[in-house]
């Protein structure tokens, strides 16, 4: 069955949000938030498809919130209608301006109101497959960069929200160039590819993430684990590389193998991802410079993992 979509009703009438769940709920999961702070929690953790606000609600209204919801990463490519009585050019004008793509006006009609959420679902799920395809990398069937760049800052803030640990991994094909070199460019596309396959295999949680980084980088979220064991499955899959044996130059390495830099961290609101990304990259450098083929971690203490 496929899934329905879902709106988000933000109304402090009872009796209007019912009359447009009434309209809408035959062909989508309706919720209902009774303020602005309570919907703005909702469309932060990501639980809506459209959003129908209405403009005049005690405390922080509609314009209010729109501007807001505008200037979150997270929260600004949710498509907003507004719901208005101010039937009037200049209230229309400042919402469009603020970024709302429709409007509604009360009373309600009940085929236009159909008419226009159909709309922009469809709209949204369009853009969806776009922004998707755009986020895959052709190669291995990965996330690519921009992928990762959407899926990181999510998954911070809910780690931050749950107050739950976060391994952030960096890896990284060693010594690709002199295999590149040696058996030419297609060849090593061939092991990027096998890196990937393995990597995915080893990352198949629902709150696992992994993606191709650039060149021969690769990047991964672990949610949940603590750094022991986020480093055990990273060592998991580095000794998985290496059993592919994929031959190398001989007088570089007998076999492909990789390198993986981590750090496992309960992020409060105040930590930086980015401080946290470049000690994960800080890692993956010690990993090099200790031999390479191995893991290199650090832990919620700060203390440095290793491989024996």
């Amino acid at each position: 069955m496929e899934k329905q979509e879902k709106i988000l009703i933000i109304d402090d009438s009872p009796i209007q949000a019912e009359r447009l769940r009434s309209i809408l709920q035959d062909d989508y999961e309706i919720v209902l938030a009774d303020t602005a702070e309570l919907g703005l929690k909702y469309v932060r953790e990501g639980n809506c498809d459209l959003v129908l606000l209405d403009v005049v609600m005690p405390g922080m209204d509609g314009f209010v919130l729109l501007k807001k919801l505008q200037e979150e990463v997270i929260t600004q490519h949710t498509p907003v209608i507004l719901i208005t009585s101010l039937n009037d050019a200049v209230n229309e004008e400042r919402g469009l301006t603020l970024g709302a793509v429709d409007y509604i006006t009360k009373p309600y009609h009940p085929p236009i109101v159909r008419a226009r959420v159909n709309t922009h679902i469809r709209l949204s799920r369009y853009r969806r497959q776009v922004e998707q395809k755009a986020m895959i990398d052709p190669m291995t069937g990965a996330a690519n960069r921009r992928g990762y760049d959407s899926c990181c800052g999510r998954k911070w803030q809910d780690a931050v929200r749950l107050k739950s640990p976060i391994s952030l991994c960096m890896m990284d094909i060693d010594n690709f160039k002199a295999y590149n070199d040696t058996f030419g460019h297609p060849a090593g596309d061939k092991v990027i590819r096998a890196v990937a396959g393995v990597a995915t295999d080893h990352l198949r949680r629902s709150t696992d993430f992994f993606a191709r980084y650039g060149g021969e980088e690769f990047v991964a979220i672990i949610q949940g684990s603590d750094a022991e064991t986020a480093f055990a499955q990273m060592k998991r899959l580095r000794e998985a590389v290496e059993e592919l044996h994929i031959s190398h130059n001989r007088e570089v390495s007998p076999w492909i193998t990789i390198s993986i830099g981590g750090v496992t961290v309960r992020p409060k609101p105040s930590d930086s991802y980015d401080t946290y990304l470049k000690i994960a990259d800080t890692m993956l450098y010690d990993a090099k410079r200790f031999g390479r083929n191995q893991v290199v971690w650090s832990n919620e203490r700060m203390e440095q993992l290793r491989e024996q």
